[in-house]
């Protein structure tokens, strides 16, 4: 399968950059209420050096604070008084602060974090929820990235960008700024926590940062696979993703009508210990369904009545065949749907660990039968995409289609981002059929 027939790299490059930076908590993590003694005591210490400033002192020291971090942050000086606030019960022994004292303090345990030092990677694509400004013939689109930073601490970012009628693809310029969304509500449940959170609505979209909310999220909000999720003539974009605590992980799920709010919740079930599920953008025959990895090497097909709840089993659907995937498969983003089927991008790791992209065409009324298969790979990590973070790997988390093409997104060497076009009738026409010994 060459992939000069029907693959078009666009070269543009999405890089980390160190210079963007959110402010986020900084000494005690916990909240007030839990945390430990010691850590109480040592709070309680750098509020009383605070507090021992005089007042022209403490006016001085906060101007100094506020021109030196000019211009790398919006509202400065509310996430002063907001982190004072979350800190407010541990402080109650001393008594009423002056508006100067309580940002002094703020800005005492804040800290800033460059979220995408080290890598920006494993995108994935959907429409824009306002098509407003769309080129002729073309649309609007969303990309969600996985940005990682100090201690490999993963967290979900955005860009937005337009495809045009034609099928390339630009990207709105990122903004210098960003924030990390701030938590509305937050519902405790046996298997975990329901989280909101949320942005204003001042700035652009690269600036929103949705960074680890919750303990089982605490070290990573991962790989979000995002879908224009189709229920009752309206489109809710979904995606589920892998939250990590630096032990183990789980899948969850994440939803927004608009992008400014979000809400996450924990997936249940056997299959949720897993990683790597991606969800139909609409219901099959009356219910969610999903493709999963349930045993490290394998994919299957799972349904679910109530979106939350995924047990293991389902249908066994693919297993690895072929060399370039011996080692395992797994889903490259939600399945897409077209007029002969479901075609479905999969990754393959097969010698010295070198990922590469392939696809499966499934039947549109019956996902479990697998229609046609890629023999080879249609992409493969070129030359210049093999050193990085982690070499020889190209990995997406869902593309889009555009007319007679897809648009791909995807991620070199875990480190950066570039884009690519694939012509759908060739894909198609390269891959081989199911009923010519393909078996699963």
């Amino acid at each position: 399968m060459s992939q000069s027939t029907f693959l078009n790299r666009q070269a543009l490059y999405l890089r980390p950059d160190p210079a963007r930076v959110v402010v986020r908590r900084f000494g005690p993590q916990a909240e007030p209420r839990d945390l430990s003694h010691t850590d109480k005591i040592r709070a309680n210490h750098i509020v009383e050096r605070v507090l021992s400033l005089d007042p022209v002192a403490a006016e001085s020291l906060l101007a100094e604070v506020l021109e030196n971090f000019k211009g790398r942050h919006r509202n400065l000086l509310e996430r002063f008084e907001a982190r004072a606030d979350e800190m407010e019960e541990a402080f109650a022994t001393h008594g009423e602060f002056t508006q100067v004292q309580r940002r002094l303090v703020g800005s005492y345990f804040l800290h800033e974090y460059s979220f995408e030092a080290a890598a920006l990677f494993n995108p994935s694509i959907v429409s824009h929820p306002d098509q407003s400004g769309a080129p002729p013939g073309g649309r609007r689109f969303v990309l969600s990235v996985r940005a990682v930073g100090e201690g490999h601490i993963s967290s979900l970012t955005f860009r937005s960008g337009t495809i045009a009628a034609d099928g390339s693809v630009s990207v709105d310029p990122t903004s210098r700024l960003a924030s990390i969304a701030t938590l509305r509500n937050r519902m405790a449940r046996l298997d975990g926590e329901d989280v909101e959170v949320t942005f204003s609505t001042d700035g652009d979209i690269s600036e929103r940062v949705i960074f680890p909310v919750t303990a089982a999220q605490s070290n990573g909000i991962e790989d979000a696979r995002f879908v224009a999720f189709e229920e009752d003539g309206k489109i809710v974009f979904r995606a589920t993703y892998t939250a990590y605590n630096g032990r183990g992980i789980r899948s969850e799920l994440i939803e927004t009508s608009d992008f400014l709010s979000f809400r996450m919740s924990p997936l249940r079930g056997s299959a949720a210990v897993n990683k790597g599920m991606a969800l139909f953008p609409r219901k099959i025959n009356g219910r969610y369904a999903m493709i999963a990895r349930q045993d490290s090497e394998n994919l299957y097909l799972i349904y679910s009545d109530d979106l939350l709840t995924w047990e293991s089993g389902g249908v066994a659907l693919l297993k690895p065949q072929f060399p370039w995937e011996f080692i395992q498969i797994g889903t490259c983003g939600s399945p897409i749907e077209l007029d002969e089927g479901w075609l479905l991008l999969t990754h393959g790791v097969g010698p010295v660990r070198k990922y590469a992209i392939g696809a499966v065409l499934l039947d549109k009324a019956d996902p479990s039968k697998v229609l046609a298969r890629s023999r080879e790979p249609f992409v493969r990590p070129e030359p210049s995409e093999r050193e990085g973070y982690v070499p020889n790997v190209v990995y997406t988390c869902g593309a889009i289609r555009h007319n007679d093409q897809i648009i791909l997104p995807y991620a070199v060497s875990d480190t950066f981002c570039n884009f690519a076009t694939v012509r759908i009738a060739a894909l198609l026409q390269a891959m081989e059929r199911h009923d010519a010994g393909m078996g699963i």
